[in-house]
């Protein structure tokens, strides 16, 4: 049975897909639908899937972005307004081992493409929304965490050394999504760090403060408060708590680390998040039961998209402006860069670039080897300058500057601005 998403808030309760029931012409439905959670969809089956998708319905179409080293297509699903106010971009299962985000998404696709209802036809009227749904096709293939040379993609948001992340990095910069969304799964270490589903916004503190907020925003008022509304527990993603005060006792993930995607959709001014379903079975009926433990995992991922859609039809004012402040501060070019610390942890003096160059100068040589990563992060050169002034001004000492942890390479900083 195909399962219809709505749009839940704790405000809201309205449905925004309604599937209509199945004829000559019904729905397709994934491997995963087929075997009732029993298996995950195949790349086959995800192709023939897509395609039925595609040719139903001109709400819908499916491209072709990019191909991974085993030649595996990289696709972009495109649902919504052509020119729509708003842009939301899904990021599906970039760790090829946690499968259960690919699945909504799959049918996340399918869903809004035969909803027949207002409300929908209203939201798609007013959101451009951008699905890749096997971001690591080869990793899914494999059933690894990493793609075909064993890269984790998640990992490679700054450098762009794998063809899944050069492509991604493609999208973000053609597309200027409003919001990245990106779906993963991890697994549990009761008592201390056991939600049926975690999320997190972007930490690196050269996020602009209100893209920052915003993504705080979606988590804490929309996404959890849908899964809540589901029945599924939530919390934040890299820290556990005390199983009696709910006080955080430590932190084991989720810092502020550019090369991570979600942080480098706040760098690029996308209110962005990120969102964990859990792996392990969470009763004696799913331990006996691999169905069961599967299908909670992608109704959890639904549930929680049901808040995303929520948050982008109520919030499209603030989305509008958060973003697009964002993308104008850097041409002021003022304030300080930061190179390390987060928004749960004070830099260290030596992280803060409180007096940023106004650009730095490369070689000839050092032009030539990192031209492609600037074009495909959309940063501006002027030749073998780049300077600060441009929209993406943070990043270029992420880039480019000896104190970023993980830069390409070190350029010459200019100071005579």
């Amino acid at each position: 049975m195909i399962r219809a998403l709505t749009l839940t808030t704790a405000a809201l309760a309205a449905s925004l897909v309604a599937v209509p029931a199945q004829a000559a012409d019904s729905p397709p439905r994934t491997g995963f639908e087929q075997s009732n959670g029993a298996r995950w969809t195949t790349e086959p089956e995800e192709q023939d899937f897509l395609a039925a998708v595609d040719k139903a319905s001109d709400r819908v179409s499916i491209a072709r972005i990019g191909t991974t080293k085993q030649s595996r297509p990289l696709q972009l699903a495109r649902l919504g307004a052509a020119h729509a106010p708003t842009k939301v971009l899904l990021i599906c299962t970039q760790h090829g081992d946690e499968p259960s985000g690919r699945e909504a998404c799959l049918t996340t696709i399918r869903d809004l493409t035969y909803a027949t209802d207002h409300r929908t036809r209203r939201f798609l009227d007013r959101t451009t929304l951008l699905v890749v749904p096997t971001a690591n096709p080869d990793g899914r293939a494999a059933d690894t965490r990493g793609n075909s040379d064993g890269v984790d993609i998640n990992r490679d948001h700054l450098a762009l050394q794998t063809a899944e992340a050069r492509t991604l990095a493609t999208v973000i910069r053609d597309q200027r999504p409003d919001l990245v969304y990106d779906l993963h799964e991890y697994g549990a270490t009761p008592p201390y760090y056991d939600k049926d589903l975690f999320d997190l916004w972007p930490r690196n503190l050269n996020a602009a403060a209100a893209v920052h907020d915003e993504g705080e925003t979606l988590s804490q008022a929309y996404v959890r408060p849908a899964a809540q509304k589901a029945g599924y527990t939530a919390g934040t993603y890299g820290i556990w708590t005390d199983p009696v005060t709910g006080d955080p006792i430590r932190q084991v993930a989720g810092d502020g680390q550019e090369r991570i995607l979600r942080n480098m959709s706040g760098v690029k001014h996308s209110i962005g998040l990120l969102i964990e379903s859990r792996v392990d079975p969470l009763t004696d009926a799913e331990k006996a039961d691999e169905s069961l433990n599967n299908r909670r995992r992608v109704d959890s991922q639904l549930a929680a998209l049901n808040g995303l859609f929520a948050y982008t039809d109520e919030r499209r004012r603030q989305v509008e402006v958060a973003t697009g402040f964002a993308r104008l501060a850097g041409y002021a070019d003022t304030g300080p860069v930061y190179v390390g610390g987060a928004d749960n942890d004070p830099p260290e003096p030596a992280e803060v670039i409180q007096d940023p160059p106004c650009g730095y100068r490369l070689t000839r040589d050092q032009y030539t080897e990192f031209k492609d990563e600037l074009a495909l992060h959309g940063v501006k050169t002027r030749g073998t300058y780049v300077p600060l002034r441009q929209s993406l001004r943070a990043l270029v000492p992420l880039l480019l500057d000896e104190r970023a942890p993980y830069h390409l390479t070190v350029g010459e900083p200019d100071t005579e601005c």
